[in-house]
């Protein structure tokens, strides 16, 4: 006969972990990202899920004699498995450093969802204000710390080999630029066509990056503009 009690604590975790990863997945959403409510309210479920198998789910087997399982093979596998939709969130965006911030939401999600499973739930319950704080008002913080006067600037180059792509990030990072995003595709044979949205610090000047990337082997700047933040 199963035991009421516990069925009932699995089941306020499975709804406070619900609970918490949907927090996370509102702010993504809210900031128009891919892997929103539904996506952390998921992976909150599931990691918590497998995590309250591996403790109570095993323990009875039929023929295990005198012999405890181990609940945490399950978790340690939680953890590698999450990397596949972290991944998954980074090439949606293109870019790493787009995707990565989202990446690794989902990642602490199912850490809270893992500590919500094991019964911890201070530790979920802090976990999840630290994720939103760092997501949302410490974002605001840093870019209200951030120095004023850099520009985003929108470059389309033209390259005649891929492999130029690493030159181009070679002169960025020499001139202190930051790159938000990059998309490429292949316009035929021996071009492709490369969209990039670079940060520049104040120091450096449009017209003078443009000529800096123009005289890069196998590099093109088809069009260039820029705004300042």
């Amino acid at each position: 006969m199963p035991d009421i009690s516990l069925q009932g604590d699995i089941v306020i975790r499975l709804l406070v972990a619900s609970v918490l990863g949907a927090a996370i997945g509102f702010e993504r959403e809210v900031h128009e990202h891919a892997a929103g409510t539904r996506t952390h309210l998921l992976v909150a479920l599931g990691s918590t899920t497998f995590t309250v198998l591996s403790i109570y789910g095993f323990a009875a087997t039929p023929g295990s004699g005198d012999t405890q399982p181990d609940p945490t093979r399950i978790a340690a596998q939680i953890v590698t498995g999450i990397g596949f939709l972290g991944a998954g969130a980074i090439i949606h965006y293109g870019t790493l450093i787009r995707g990565l911030t989202t990446a690794a939401s989902l990642w602490a999600t199912a850490a809270i969802g893992l500590a919500i499973g094991a019964g911890d739930y201070l530790v979920g319950l802090v976990g999840t204000i630290i994720v939103i704080f760092s997501l949302w008002p410490l974002n605001f913080l840093v870019a209200r710390l951030a120095p004023r006067g850099r520009r985003t600037m929108r470059l389309r180059l033209e390259l005649s080999q891929l492999d130029a792509l690493g030159d181009v990030s070679g002169l960025l990072d020499k001139t202190g630029a930051e790159m938000l995003g990059i998309q490429s595709r292949r316009l035929g044979q021996g071009r492709y066509a490369v969209d990039l949205d670079v940060r520049v610090p104040a120091r450096t000047k449009g017209h003078t990056l443009v000529a800096s990337l123009s005289a890069l082997p196998h590099t093109e700047v088809l069009e260039s503009s820029e705004e300042t933040e």
